[in-house]
């Protein structure tokens, strides 16, 4: 893994989850990450059915999505939440699926200190989704949010 340069964002002074993350991490973790979710036979046709065609414009929303998350930048300005309630045919099991390509991912792009860093942000967002998708419904919370 290179050594990265610190970002900050001009606007507030922020600094990154971690040090070493870099956009290029950013942007290498949301292409390999989105290649392995169309690739995934339970998770693939749902992505395919709410993006259809517009994958690039999709994965620029999910770089801006990662890069205020990570490095913090404040670039993203979209709401994940209203768009995921919406979403049809999900399951609760599929955030256990999502989490394991995502650590996969992650541990592929990412130096080993900055991993539990990534890590974690993606268990408070499958948490977040998780809970406002079947919370009212489920009593039991997911496995990754009890650890």
């Amino acid at each position: 893994m290179s050594k990265a340069i610190p970002v900050t964002s001009h606007a507030a002074g922020r600094r990154p989850a971690h040090p070493s993350i870099t956009r290029q991490q950013v942007s290498d973790l949301v292409d390999q990450f989105y290649g392995r979710i169309r690739q995934n036979d339970r998770l693939g046709p749902i992505f395919e059915m709410q993006i259809e065609k517009d994958w690039d414009t999709h994965l620029e929303k999910m770089k801006l999505f990662w890069s205020s998350v990570l490095l913090r930048t404040g670039d993203y300005k979209g709401q994940p939440v209203p768009a995921h309630v919406k979403l049809t045919g999900v399951e609760t099991g599929d955030f256990q699926i999502w989490l394991g390509m995502f650590s996969q991912t992650v541990d592929e792009v990412f130096d080993p200190d900055a991993r539990p860093v990534v890590v974690e942000a993606a268990q408070r967002i499958a948490t977040s989704l998780w809970l406002a998708m079947f919370g009212g419904a489920m009593t039991k919370p997911p496995v990754w949010a009890t650890k």
